[in-house]
């Protein structure tokens, strides 16, 4: 196995960067440094198809069987050229080589992979081995879709057992937003029941995408939508992550969204933070 030599930068999350096949590194915005991720939808396929999505030839459905051998030495092999190699050195800014989290994102919804627990274990065993369990965090980043099923409920608390923390899509509180955003049909109730079920097992963040749908910002509407949903969860969750597009979308409507102004972000965290709830915002 090789690791590539190309820069990382915010502006690219390829998966194909690393030369592996479910362990890839990036430069995270909301982290603050390297991640080291975990695709465990290596066939592009997701139960969503968010407008503003990356991947490229994305489908719906669920990943492939895990080869579980296969991504424990691949996670061992790249840790050892991170913390003992020359990975740093030759891939990451000096103002980025800090490893900040293990993240499970990729191509699709992590949780969606039957072998989620066992590769959580993994994680644990690695992280032991190489005196890193508790000293970083192990980031599930999610559309929380499959929070209401109790194998799913039960690997989030085995997360939340070794450092975990869970960053919980939510991009609009108003259902007919939602379809066009994330491309399904769901309720903004549906949405809060498995917020605060996550939320019950594991710290968990909110995270929000924000942008233009041909050349409009989102409505007062929309705004007063959000922000209520988010008061419901307020004593629950650990605070929300507000981002804007960094990266092009690669899917059939990409040409209806747009980069939305920093103004616009911040005005959104200004309201959260009014009520209490900490809040960062990434450009």
């Amino acid at each position: 196995m090789s690791i590539s030599k190309q820069y990382l930068t915010i502006h690219d999350h390829s998966r194909d960067l690393s030369g592996l096949k479910y362990i890839y590194s990036v430069i995270s915005r909301r982290a603050g440094g390297l991640s080291v991720g975990i695709n465990l939808n290596t066939n592009n396929a997701c139960n969503w198809q968010c407008i503003y999505c990356e991947i490229p030839n994305l489908s719906r459905g669920s990943p492939p069987p895990i080869e579980l051998d296969i991504l424990e030495n691949e996670l061992r092999f790249f840790l050892n050229d991170i913390i003992h190699g020359d990975y740093m050195e030759k891939n990451v800014a000096l103002e980025n080589r800090h490893l900040k989290d293990i993240a499970f994102s990729g191509n699709g919804e992590p949780t969606s992979a039957e072998e989620f627990p066992e590769v959580i274990s993994i994680v644990e065993k690695i992280l032991s081995e190489f005196n890193l369990l508790h000293k970083i965090k192990i980031r599930l980043i999610t559309n929380g879709s499959l929070m209401y099923k109790a194998s799913v409920l039960q690997s989030i608390t085995m997360l939340e057992k070794i450092n975990g923390e869970v960053w919980f899509k939510v991009d609009s509180a108003l259902e007919e937003s939602i379809e066009i955003i994330n491309q399904i049909n769901l309720k903004p109730k549906q949405i809060l029941e498995r917020l605060q079920a996550c939320a019950q097992n594991c710290p968990t963040f909110i995270q929000t995408c924000i942008f233009t749908i041909d050349g409009k910002e989102p409505d007062q509407k929309s705004i007063d939508a959000y922000i209520n949903l988010v008061k419901e969860v307020k004593t629950t969750i650990k605070g929300v992550h507000i981002y804007g597009l960094a990266r092009p979308s690669l899917q059939p409507q990409a040409n209806r969204i747009g980069r939305i102004n920093l103004d616009v972000l911040e005005n959104f965290a200004k309201e959260l933070l009014k009520l209490g709830i900490p809040t960062t915002v990434s450009y």
